[in-house]
């Protein structure tokens, strides 16, 4: 009698635990990049954590490679083929223009401190515009600060002129078009490729990329500018009908955990990427020129950028923002940024 009694208890116990994992909310999360790139290797296993707790693992998130190329993330979730995403702002000109605020050149700050930056100039400033239309914002992440990544040393920017280099589209483009550069449009995860194969001669990346994008072996050469020349700006966002079926309750419990607390999340993995990123090139003979504040080539780029903040603040005229206002904000709270613990 005591042992069957101890069955029925058994069995009772996994009946609930196996209602309990049927009733669990799945939300289906589309990526792109690599495993080992920061957003999949760090931010995403850690915000998964955080909806999990915050939720009473009523909701879990499933992340899925392959769903789509890079630039159609925004259209995957806007369509419900996935439930949430992350995308680069860059892969779809025209769209996001305000986003480009973060991207501007001489910010002075890592990607943490801008990403925190973003997500509160947007809520203040920029929240009631069309550019996320269809979507539901939960982060403003940059990653950390472009440099240049080459198959030859460079020992002025001028050198660049001419040459076939990969751009990823908003400021870049702009810095590209200066420089006289050719520009090559195409996703961050086809550089390695297209790199080997000679079909560029170089790229404007963050530093964390010689590691993910294993960028050590096929570009030999890496100058670092001080501050370096821009901020890649990306956004996480989910389907506001996913959204919507879930609980009052749980709505509110992953959105506690988004926003401001997710995007210094992204940041702070992208920073952490960048010192590791540096490490490697060093560890694997990359030549690396580290260009001091003073050198001519940091002059170079700073001329070279006069005009950027006046000529973003006009692409923007026909919105209905306080962009210069907002620029000067957004400086502000990056540069006073104290990471929090």
């Amino acid at each position: 009698m005591l042992k069957l009694r101890s069955v029925a208890i058994l069995l009772a116990s996994l009946l609930c635990i196996s209602n309990a994992a049927q009733s669990q909310t799945v939300m289906h999360f589309a990526t792109w990049m690599p495993p080992g790139h920061p957003i999949n290797a760090v931010v995403l296993p850690t915000w998964t954590k955080w909806i999990e707790e915050a939720t009473d693992n009523r909701v879990t998130v499933e992340v899925e490679y392959d769903l789509g190329d890079p630039k159609s993330m925004f259209d995957l979730v806007e369509d419900g083929v996935a439930d949430a995403s992350w995308g680069f702002h860059g892969y779809v000109p025209g769209r996001f223009r305000l986003t480009q605020i973060v991207e501007q050149p001489l910010l002075g700050a890592n990607a943490e401190a801008a990403s925190v930056a973003h997500w509160r100039v947007h809520q203040k400033y920029f929240a009631d515009t069309d550019e996320f239309d269809g979507l539901v914002l939960t982060a403003l992440v940059t990653h950390g600060p472009g440099q240049i990544h080459s198959k030859e040393a460079l020992s002025a920017l001028a050198d660049l002129s001419g040459k076939k280099i990969r751009v990823g589209g908003g400021v870049q483009s702009l810095i590209a078009s200066r420089v006289g550069i050719s520009s090559v449009g195409a996703p961050a995860p086809k550089v390695y490729e297209m790199l080997q194969q000679g079909v560029i001669d170089g790229v404007f990346l963050p530093l964390s990329e010689q590691k993910t994008l294993r960028l050590n072996e096929v570009a030999p050469n890496l100058t670092v500018l001080p501050g370096g020349m821009y901020l890649g700006s990306f956004s996480f966002f989910m389907n506001p009908d996913f959204l919507d079926s879930l609980s009052d309750e749980d709505r509110a419990a992953i959105l506690s955990v988004s926003g401001e607390r997710l995007s210094a999340l992204g940041g702070r993995a992208q920073d952490d990427f960048d010192r590791a990123g540096l490490e490697l090139a060093r560890s694997s003979g990359v030549n690396i020129h580290e260009v001091a504040a003073g050198d001519p080539m940091a002059a170079e780029f700073r001329e070279l950028v006069k005009g950027f903040d006046e000529q973003w603040i006009e692409s923007v005229s026909d919105y209905n923002v306080e962009a210069r206002a907002a620029l000067q904000e957004l400086r502000d709270i990056a540069q006073r940024y104290q990471p929090q613990p």
